[in-house]
């Protein structure tokens, strides 16, 4: 068949909906030719520990300007008060980082510097939120909007009259845990601070972002915080800033906040080339480009909340990773040096290990510019910094999850045609990766356990061992680790293969059927092996003893590589269809599809769902 691959992909997504298509008067009622945007609801996940964001971002963007309700990770359905709107969020994910500079419209005089005190309480009943925007009423009576340019977060706040209408900018309060942090005045409608901090799952390194914030009016006073401490008039401190306007006449103040990891003078260039517009200007054009990016793919039929449902996942998953380099291409490199991007946008925050095997794919189908910048940044990581990632964020490594999922990653855009003219730069680093540890001084682990995964043909399993760096360990880990060592040593094969390195070729292809060393005939399920080789922990596949986030229930299906050989260990077709139906709980789904969402419980193991999955699209808050 003809046509242009975003007509194949709309096909496509017209097949995929209609295998899930509801009545002729659900289709019906479906029938629209509105806003993609308002089949977007960014609530879904934000409770349960779901940790989304609602605020305002664009696609790929810097900033994801979102209000900070108290939750490790920023926002939480379930809580009523808003500590302030910050500049940085990650969606999905498990552990605190950022929540950079927290800002909050108050009323009165400023007493309170910590902002689970000063926090504003809030109703669902007067919030929304939609891609690219933010709104809420605070129950001080302030409407507070948000929305956002790739490198700038735009608030705009319409206050009560009084003359005493303040932005309070906490520069020493964050998502992360502080290191240090300044603020100055600049002007009588500018801020500008300096925000270090660290965190994460198990910490990582320290990391800078520079923050520049122009009001669209002159203040009519202002002043600073150390520890607690508020200084009227002061023009730095530590802590924090407010800055004061009369609004008993002009109740609306609008500002923009730029970002910078590189410095101030990024920070300075990023607002004069992204900002100087009005809030509705930006809204509108945050809008269009929500709009272009949900039009790549076209959806028929189902009910509205199959519609709401694909339309929302698809909007988050163009929410990372992230622009990290600033208007003039600079970026801050894990060399802790300036390095500038030339002939493409560098990206940052990669969550490889939950990323590789999906939206990898899924954007380079539909976002294959960025993803090949995408690509070539993660490369330029190697380049700058020694070695390749596992799970980068910002300029720093966090050495969170297991594996070696770059290597799937970076071999999968080799595939799609998105590494063109510099393969061999990018076999390079995969193939020192592949075959070593980073130096000890090196902040990452790679493939920690490779040593011996290379001599012995397995990732041993060793309970408790202490952590080498910041971050996991692969050795906790062995069993899940060994198959995902070898999933990545069939890819970079292939990959040698197709850039004539035939001898690497074969030597990857041989280690890549290394997942037969952690099957045991006895259970007829991948198990966890000790230093020594002894199968170890229990003999239950529904126990998870050496897998990362699962049991040997979920992990027997990945070995894509040689799904043949798989299915010969579990005892052929025949075993393995019938296990595929049991993990898959068919009867049930066939006896009631509408309400069949969990797979048959395994033997030894409980049917009660957690509370994250009781959780379904039609009841998450406003779906």
């Amino acid at each position: 068949m003809r046509g242009t691959r975003r007509t194949r992909l709309c096909l496509a997504g017209v097949m995929a909906a209609s295998a899930l298509i509801a009545t002729p008067a659900a289709r019906a009622a479906e029938r629209t030719d509105g806003h993609l945007t308002d089949l977007v609801n960014p609530f879904i996940g934000s409770q349960n520990e779901g940790n989304t964001f609602p605020g305002a971002a664009v696609p790929f963007g810097m900033v994801q300007l979102s209000p900070d309700t108290g939750h490790s990770t920023g926002y939480d359905y379930a809580q009523n008060r808003i500590r302030g709107f910050s500049l940085v969020h990650l969606s999905g994910v498990g552990c605190r980082i950022g929540g950079d500079l927290p800002v909050l419209p108050t009323t009165g005089d400023v007493t309170q510097t910590d902002y689970a005190q000063y926090a504003a309480a809030f109703s669902h009943d007067d919030e929304e939120a939609s891609p690219g925007y933010y709104r809420v009423g605070l129950a001080s009576g302030i409407r507070a909007e948000l929305t956002a340019t790739a490198r700038t977060g735009v608030q705009r706040y319409t206050f009560p009259a009084t003359d005493k209408a303040n932005v309070l900018l906490n520069a020493a309060q964050s998502l992360h845990k502080a290191v240090s942090s300044a603020v100055q005045i600049l002007d009588d409608r500018t801020v500008r601070t300096e925000i270090t901090g660290h965190g994460f799952c198990r910490d990582t390194g320290p990391y800078t972002v520079y923050t520049i914030t122009r009001f669209s009016r002159p203040f009519t006073a202002y002043g600073t915080w150390d520890d607690g401490t508020v200084t009227p008039g002061a023009r730095s401190g530590s802590g924090g800033a407010y800055v004061r306007f009369d609004t008993t006449r002009n109740r609306t103040v609008e500002a923009t906040t730029a970002l910078s990891y590189v410095d101030s003078r990024g920070a300075a260039g990023n607002l004069r080339a992204e900002g100087g517009r009005a809030f509705d200007a930006v809204r509108h054009r945050a809008r269009e480009e929500w709009e272009r990016r949900l039009a790549a793919v076209r959806v028929r039929g189902g009910t509205p909340t199959l519609r709401r449902t694909f339309y929302s996942s698809l909007y988050r998953s163009h929410l990372a990773p992230n622009i990290g380099s600033d208007a003039d291409g600079r970026y801050f490199g894990w060399d802790r040096r300036t390095h500038r991007a030339r002939g493409f946008t560098y990206y940052q925050n990669w969550s490889l290990w939950d990323t590789y095997r999906t939206q990898a794919q899924l954007l380079a189908l539909l976002a294959p510019r960025e993803a090949r910048d995408m690509a070539r940044s993660v490369v330029a990581i190697d380049e700058d910094g020694g070695w390749l990632p596992k799970w980068g964020y910002g300029p720093v490594e966090t050495n969170i999850m297991s594996g070696d999922p770059v290597t799937p990653f970076l071999t999968t855009a080799y595939r799609m045609g998105l590494l063109k003219g510099f393969e061999e730069r990018a076999y390079r680093a995969l193939k020192k990766n592949a075959d070593g540890v980073p130096p000890a001084e090196h902040p990452g682990i790679g493939r920690e356990a490779n040593a011996e995964y290379i001599a012995d043909g397995f990732a041993p399993y060793v309970k408790g061992r202490p952590y080498a760096k910041m971050g996991d360990s692969d050795y906790h880990h062995g069993a899940s680790v060994t198959l995902e060592y070898a999933l990545a040593d069939a890819m970079l094969a292939q990959m040698a293969r197709g850039l004539g390195h035939e001898d690497d070729a074969a030597r990857y292809a041989a280690r890549s059927r290394n997942y037969r060393n952690v099957f045991d005939p006895g259970t007829g399920f991948f198990r966890a092996r000790d230093a020594s080789g002894a199968f170890t922990g229990s003999s239950d596949p529904a126990r998870g003893t050496g897998f990362h986030e699962g049991t040997a229930w979920q992990y027997q299906w990945l070995v894509p590589q040689d799904v043949p050989g798989m299915v010969g260990l579990i005892g052929g077709t025949r075993a393995a269809n019938a296990r595929l139906d049991a993990f898959f709980a068919y009867d049930r789904l066939l006896a009631d599809p509408a309400t069949t969402t969990s797979a048959r419980c395994p033997p030894g193991t409980s049917c009660r769902p957690s509370a994250s999955s009781r959780s379904s699209p039609a009841t998450t808050p406003g779906a």
